[in-house]
């Protein structure tokens, strides 16, 4: 074999394998996926056995088929009994909210919805508007506040919470000392089982030393870029290796589901990592 046929042969392999490759990233980052994770307490009260929610995160101004006609049969499929969106709804990079009020005018149709903001909600001038046209389309906007569901007499509590960047600087802000006067005011030991959305996972610690019940937050997309073994290789609000980048964590009675979301911010693909919704099944145990 001469030298040159083995340039163009090494070339065509080359060629292939990132050809192959660019495939493979551009598939990864559109084939949604639903991740079901089942949580059993004794203080679930009977009447909310085998109750479903659907946590969707992060979508980032993105779209899953037209009109998010993907992510929304998705939804309709897993049947929830309710929605929980936990922030970024919008990009502050390239805010456009009607994609947001598209999808979430939609998604009201399948399961009430309960929304908290992000840091890119507290980023943008729009977030008034982006507010207001959710509350008219339906959605139930928790921001620092609590409500209960109710089921055949007995009732959890739905505890929502602006993403501290509202009150304090992004990066370099006390977030802990924030979402821990926030979890006083709005959390005691009597309010029986509790739900709470928080768009930031990194602060754990202290939904754990408040005795939630179930978290749900999103915020860290999966660490963006997954190695087999390893896990997401960079988070934001908790740099390389993040601790908290998806699925569920334990501490305590304390159970936290970290969404990986849906849509991309500062780096516009991901890698090893789709996106996702998750639903939840709670069991009375």
């Amino acid at each position: 074999m001469t030298a040159k046929k083995k340039k163009f042969i090494f070339h065509a392999v080359v060629a292939a394998v990132f050809l192959a490759l660019v495939i493979w990233i551009a598939w990864d980052n559109t084939a949604l996926e639903l991740n079901t994770y089942t949580i059993s307490s004794s203080k679930l009260p009977v009447s909310f056995d085998e109750y479903r929610i659907a946590h969707v995160s992060d979508l980032h101004n993105a779209e899953m088929g037209k009109d998010n006609e993907k992510l929304l049969a998705m939804l309709r499929d897993a049947d929830p009994d309710i929605i929980a969106i936990t922030g970024d709804l919008i990009d502050s990079r390239n805010t456009d909210i009607e994609i947001a009020l598209q999808f979430v005018r939609e998604a009201v149709k399948i399961a009430p919805c309960y929304y908290v903001t992000g840091n890119h909600e507290a980023r943008v001038n729009e977030y008034g508007e982006l507010k207001a046209g959710m509350k008219a389309g339906g959605v139930i906007v928790l921001e620092d506040a609590q409500t209960e569901i109710s089921m055949e007499g007995e009732t959890i509590t739905l505890i929502g919470v602006n993403d501290p960047s509202f009150q304090t600087e992004y990066l370099f802000g006390d977030s802990e000392t924030v979402m821990n006067t926030k979890l006083e005011e709005l959390h005691t030991e009597n309010d029986g089982f509790t739900i709470l959305l928080s768009h930031r996972p990194e602060l754990f610690d202290t939904y754990a030393n408040h005795n939630i019940d179930v978290v749900l937050s999103g915020h860290a997309h999966g660490g963006q870029f997954r190695l087999p073994f390893i896990g997401g290789v960079v988070a934001p609000n908790q740099g390389l290796f993040p601790e908290y980048d998806a699925g569920i964590y334990t501490e305590g009675n304390t159970n936290m589901l970290v969404s990986r979301g849906v849509g991309n911010s500062i780096l516009p693909f991901r890698i090893n990592n789709r996106p996702e919704v998750i639903l939840i099944e709670l069991q009375a145990d």
